[in-house]
């Protein structure tokens, strides 16, 4: 089936006004039943001041006079926007700048609040500021960068500690309290860099990308000799205390802000970290499709469990088609099976998690759908989608809103609207279907979807051996041209006469990898690298690298 079929575009544009109604019974429900409270109770159309119990399992230190931030409004801005909802954004945009304060007693997760709420007030004044976007009117006054940079000043306490690693839990009007634990994820302290950098290039405050850079340098130090982390740590001490980890809970965004910080910076240090860490995640936790949890000192596998956060990993691997296709068919598997992602199941089992059988209306499998349709414009994707969408309309769906799912096997509803249901799910299903925002636009977005553009200005000046480093310049007479040292099948500091023009090829050397695309079975299907003149050799995903000195 052809993008050009008028079925096809007919489907899209059905599936698309699907969404749009989906999120606007979400958000509507939200304005009139819990509105400038946190989150919907969308069973018993109240609210719930929920920004204190984010992260908080045990629901401890919850503040006795926190009357709400307006969660689901900031994170439901950049959604307007994507929507074409000029109007609706603007009229947020002016209730949060004259009645939103952070001077609250409310204890909050330094990760969640980072990602929902700074990631939230940045990503909009972006958009704001667009001129192609023509939103408020020209009446927008920086409101929401001014209230990005309050909160970002909030935080800065919470990395005042002997390793730089922030504290996991700070007050908002008081800072880190008094017996706060130290207690913190690899996520925690490795998945702020996206929001807290952008905030120091908007307003000229190092302060914020420097901490958050601080703790991510001394979070990759901590890595076993295996190029592994685990998942809880002493941020004090600078010790591990859980050494079992995956790619899911309290790991995920950790990886993909490694790769999503060198796109928006152009930082050549993040895009080393990536490519350690994701060789090893190929090598010790990969199984097939799936990927199990290994103890990251021995790379031995701890835990054989599907985590329904691991379904935004596809997005990350659409360097790897055939790989990321494998494991989107199998997350969606589980999804037909049960009608929704569980939480939990366990892979050597083929069984539910006892008590992790909850859906909260997750968005990791539409936002790896999302990205593998842009990757490869495959039909297939598109179908995935409208499954999804069904499931939530048919499961999910209430007159209040839309509910979580408390167990999977029954389908009984929990009375929560998550505010990611809005910044996420239904914009990645959403954009799956319509992706016009996107046209002459370059974004990365954040773990909680979030749009940042990708802006010259923010990169960094790199040596012109990296501008990519395993290309060179070939001069001729006539014209300048990009070529492939490999390619050229020379060694350095050689003179090539093709004809009557002489070419001079610089720091160039010796052997390309059989397939253009790099891909490979075995260490024969790879050359010699053209700027260290190494052997490359062949990776578990099937690809040739500098693996073995990564």
């Amino acid at each position: 089936m052809s993008e050009r079929d008028p079925h096809w575009a007919a489907k899209k544009r059905r599936m698309s006004d699907k969404v749009r109604k989906m999120f606007y019974h979400a958000y509507d429900n939200y304005m009139t039943y819990a509105f400038p409270h946190d989150e919907l109770k969308p069973l018993t159309k109240t609210f719930t001041d929920s920004l204190s119990e984010l992260g908080n399992l045990k629901l401890e230190h919850l503040p006795q006079k926190y009357n709400g931030s307006a969660l689901t409004l900031v994170e439901s801005l950049s959604s307007l926007v994507i929507l074409g909802n000029n109007t609706e954004f603007d009229r947020a945009v002016v209730w949060l700048s004259e009645n939103l304060t952070f001077d609250v007693d409310a204890r909050i997760n330094l990760f969640e609040c980072n990602i929902r709420v700074l990631g939230g007030l940045v990503s909009a004044h972006l958009l704001a500021t667009d001129s192609t976007n023509r939103l408020v009117q020209g009446t927008y006054k920086n409101e929401l960068l001014v209230l990005a940079e309050n909160l970002g000043r909030r935080f800065l306490p919470a990395f005042d500690t002997p390793t730089g690693l922030p504290y996991a839990w700070i007050n908002l009007k008081y800072g880190v309290l008094e017996n706060e634990t130290t207690e913190t994820s690899t996520s925690g302290c490795g998945s702020l860099i996206l929001e807290m950098g952008a905030l120091s290039r908007l307003t000229g405050d190092t302060r914020f990308e420097s901490a958050a850079l601080r703790a991510l340098r001394k979070l990759w130090s901590m890595r076993s000799s295996l190029n592994l982390l685990g998942t809880t740590l002493d941020v004090t001490t600078g010790e591990w205390i859980e050494h079992s980890s995956g790619i899911g809970a309290g790991v995920d965004s950790f990886y993909e802000y490694l790769i999503k910080a060198h796109i928006l910076f152009g930082r050549d240090e993040f895009w080393r970290m990536f490519q350690s860490a994701y060789v090893a995640v190929q090598k010790y936790f990969r199984h097939g499709p799936w990927y199990h949890e290994a103890d990251m000192r021995t790379g031995k596998a701890t835990y054989w469990q599907l985590t329904s956060l691991q379904a935004f990993w596809p997005g990350v691997l659409v360097g790897d088609i055939p790989a990321a296709n494998s494991s989107h068919r199998e997350f969606f598997h589980i999804w037909e099976k049960f009608g929704v992602l569980p939480e939990r199941y366990l892979l050597d089992h083929l069984i539910l998690h006892p008590t992790e059988k909850y859906y909260p209306l997750r968005p990791e499998l539409a936002e790896s759908t999302f990205y593998l349709y842009q990757a490869t414009r495959d039909p297939w994707y598109i179908e995935v989608g409208a499954s999804i969408v069904d499931s939530l309309n048919l499961y999910t769906k209430v007159e209040g809103g839309f509910a979580s799912v408390r167990d999977v096997t029954t389908m009984q509803l929990e009375d929560h609207q998550h505010s990611f249901f809005l910044s996420e799910t239904c914009k990645y299903l959403y954009l799956l279907f319509d992706d016009s925002f996107l046209v002459g636009r370059n974004y990365i977005f954040t773990t909680e979807g979030h749009p940042l553009p990708i802006l010259s200005a923010w990169h960094e000046r790199l040596p012109e051996t990296y501008i990519p480093s395993n290309w060179t310049t070939v001069k001729r007479k006539t014209q300048g041209k990009r070529a492939s040292a490999m390619s050229s099948r020379v060694c350095p500091a050689t003179t090539l006469n093709s004809g009557h023009h002489i070419q001079q090829v610089e720091s160039a050397c010796h052997i390309p990898d059989v397939h253009e695309d790099y891909r490979c079975l075995t260490d024969e299907d790879c050359g010699v690298d053209s700027t260290t003149c190494r052997r490359r050799s062949c990776s578990i995903a099937g690809y040739c690298g500098l693996w073995l000195f990564v």
